[in-house]
């Protein structure tokens, strides 16, 4: 009876741990950029003392769906969308670069750029930081920052600033428990010129609701399933002693 209990009881948890992930997954429907986590059970033999004769499922999240999200427009000057592959280098709370495809910036009292969330966004010599107050700001197609002057004719613009972009091999990321994509191995990456963005638009969350909705139903339906076998282990288990009382 140990081996359907062990078998199911890890099964549940899986199915529990899944769940969460998908549920992460709903809560960031409509958050800008943000990028679905995959998941998937397998299962691991167990090994111990003795032959490996058990096994138990590990539910484990290998990557993420890199794939684009629909383009919002927003007719708002801060906010820039990336088309196609590519990322915004950010600086983390722990001051290290880290990717983000959240283009929805907003501009601090100080004249620094960040993201929502508090994070500065890279240029290509460091944070980039604005002069204030602003007028007439333009975000080129390659990243590039421009505004008028105070002061000056309305045709004239000077650039102050470039958003650095990057691109880098999804499979060299990973994500962070800060929400921000880090690098596996900690480098810090070169702007790619190759990278186009779009301003006056975001990018909204890829994440399909419906797909996600009937995940956790299958998935809740798999816990059912497991805590019944669990139960019927225990009903196995109880007549077999049963059984032996009366021999």
């Amino acid at each position: 009876m140990d081996k359907l209990l062990y078998i199911a009881a890890s099964g549940a948890k899986q199915d529990l741990l899944a769940t969460g992930v998908r549920a992460n997954n709903l809560a960031n429907a409509q958050t800008t950029g943000f990028k679905a986590q995959l998941e998937q059970a397998r299962a691991m033999p167990a090994y111990g003392e003795g032959l490996p004769t058990r096994v138990f499922s590990m539910t484990e999240s290998p990557s993420n769906n890199y794939e684009g999200g629909a383009m919002v427009q927003t007719g708002r000057e801060l906010d820039v969308a990336i088309q196609g592959n590519g990322w915004f280098a950010m600086q983390g709370a722990d001051g290290k670069e880290a990717l983000s495809r959240d283009g929805s910036f907003q501009l601090g009292p100080d004249g620094v750029l960040t993201d929502m969330h508090g994070n500065i966004a890279m240029g290509d010599n460091g944070p980039i930081y604005l002069p204030v107050p602003l007028d007439n700001l333009n975000i080129a197609s390659d990243g590039t920052i421009s505004v008028r002057p105070v002061g000056a004719p309305e045709t004239v613009s000077q650039e102050v600033g470039r958003l650095k972009l990057v691109n880098p091999d999804l499979n060299s990321i990973q994500r962070g428990a800060d929400g921000l994509f880090h690098t596996k191995d900690g480098a810090v990456l070169n702007a790619d010129p190759q990278v186009q963005v779009r301003s006056g638009m975001v990018e909204g969350s890829n994440v399909n609701a419906v797909d996600e909705m009937v995940d956790m139903i299958s998935l809740q339906r798999h816990y059912e399933m497991q805590v019944k076998m669990m139960k019927k282990a225990d009903e196995l288990s109880t007549r077999g002693n049963m059984l032996l009382r009366i021999l």
